[in-house]
């Protein structure tokens, strides 16, 4: 019997890689201050490869070269060269010795990323459109590299088993994989858990997370489509208005504020999830809600709500209440999280900048000999915002598992809507450019079905 993983990867290639050795990662010995040379240029130097050259790739690419100096950007890999050129001039106005891509090291086309990937880099930086996420990480778990991985890490059911499976084989390489869950990273949303952990707040009763802002990317008019570009181009370049590439905004956005409500609940998945949605801002085309609100009941019957809203002209706020039976802990309701209640508390320590923290966490590692892998968090948070989504996108309500399929459940005669056990794929096989590719419609909640 084949591996559904490898199927589920093989379906979801774009193109054929080109050939050529996998090269394994750089043997590292020096275990000095990650300060001790301002010029990367030795036998220790890391090299680095960047995949998906916008502003988050670009961002992560400067985080890394300031978290390692003994580190180079070597290449670079996008669907268009005018992202490489624009993210090459921006970080090397910043690092100017330490950006070093020369032309036959800067890949473009769908297949760039396989390209990258064997050309002999040491670490590999994954900011592309999520809906590429997944092969993007089989491919560089499969060459041995060390990898961040920026969130979220799929778009459906099919991305999760073949991401979760490049995890579980990341762990048996011992691989570091560091994800784009930033704020797992931030000095004071580690001392607000840990605190929460330890019961200041007493149990938990039940979560608020908020996550308005305007509008991320806006899809431009029909009209505004030049002659002559295919389908798959359009939607690459307006990748976040599409699901198969974005996966929304709750996928996409949103899923950090889902991140920290499991971080709350220990990452145990919730239960069930009823949510509702829909789109405000008309659009001639794209595919995703301009809002959300989704209820997950944990076992045990506590509910956590996120809602979400990307309109312009509204209130913006990013922000969590996590309600116990002794007080309550608040964070992004002014400069500083706090806890109300029994046990009254205020952060009051030095912020550092949370995405530097995750970089600096990866490189550290590597350098130690040591190993972090956020892998299985990363992606259980992951599927739980697609839960979510597709519990918002069919007007139904979404079970984790099928208690029913495993003995548990005797009473109902319905099969359980489960999202482990979804068989959905978005993401079209084998095109091109040029082709022509219809997504899935705008969904209609009590008529779009779960798959």
């Amino acid at each position: 019997m084949s591996d559904p993983a490898v199927s589920a990867f093989s379906r979801r290639r774009f193109l054929n890689a080109s050939g050529g050795a996998v090269l394994a990662p750089a043997i590292l010995t020096s275990t000095g201050s990650l300060l001790a040379e301002k010029k990367a240029d030795s036998n220790e130097t890391l090299k680095i490869g960047l995949i998906g050259c916008g502003g988050r790739g670009t961002g992560a690419a400067a985080q890394a070269l300031g978290a390692d100096y003994n580190s180079k950007i070597v290449a670079m890999a996008d669907a268009f060269d005018t992202q490489i050129e624009s993210s090459i001039k921006n970080l090397s106005a910043s690092f100017p010795d330490r950006v070093d891509v020369k032309p036959e090291m800067k890949f473009t086309g769908l297949d760039a990323y396989q390209k990258l990937i064997d050309c002999g880099v040491d670490v590999v930086l994954l900011a592309t459109p999520p809906g590429f996420r997944p092969m993007h990480l089989t491919a560089a778990v499969e060459a041995g590299k060390h990898i961040f991985c920026e969130k979220p890490m799929a778009v459906d059911a099919a991305g999760y088993r073949v991401a979760q499976a490049a995890v579980e084989k990341a762990k048996q390489k011992k691989l570091n994989l560091v994800a784009g869950f930033c704020w797992r990273y931030a000095t004071s949303r580690i001392e607000c858990y840990k605190r929460l952990h330890d019961g200041d707040i007493g149990d938990i009763t039940g979560i608020l997370a908020t996550y308005y802002s305007g509008p991320v990317k806006v899809m431009p008019p029909a009209a505004g489509r030049p002659a002559g570009m295919g389908d798959v181009e359009w939607q690459v370049r307006n990748w976040y208005n599409f699901s198969w590439l974005s996966g929304d905004s709750l996928v996409e956005q949103a899923v950090h504020s889902l991140d920290k409500i499991c971080w709350a609940m220990k990452d145990a998945p919730p239960v069930s999830v009823i949510g509702t949605g829909g789109r405000q801002i008309p659009a001639e085309d794209g595919n995703i809600f301009d809002h959300f609100h989704c209820a997950y009941e944990w076992e045990g019957g506590l509910i956590c709500q996120i809602t979400n809203r990307q309109i312009t002209g509204c209130h913006n706020e990013v922000a969590d209440v996590i309600h116990g039976t002794k007080g309550r802990l608040v964070i992004g309701k002014g400069p500083a999280p706090y806890i109300d209640g029994e046990k009254r508390w205020r952060w009051r320590g030095e912020e550092k900048n949370m995405y530097d923290l995750e970089h600096q966490a990866l490189f550290n590692a590597i350098r130690k000999g040591e190993v972090i892998n956020d892998g299985d968090r990363m992606m259980s948070s992951t599927l739980i915002a697609i839960m979510g989504r597709e519990a918002a996108y069919t007007g139904q309500k979404i079970m984790w598992k099928d208690d029913a399929a495993e003995g548990k459940d005797k009473k109902s005669d319905r099969a359980p809507l489960a999202i482990l056990a979804s068989q959905q794929d978005l993401a079209p096989d084998n095109l091109k450019f040029g082709d022509k590719f219809v997504p899935t419609p705008m969904p209609r909640p009590g008529v779009t079905k779960f798959v």
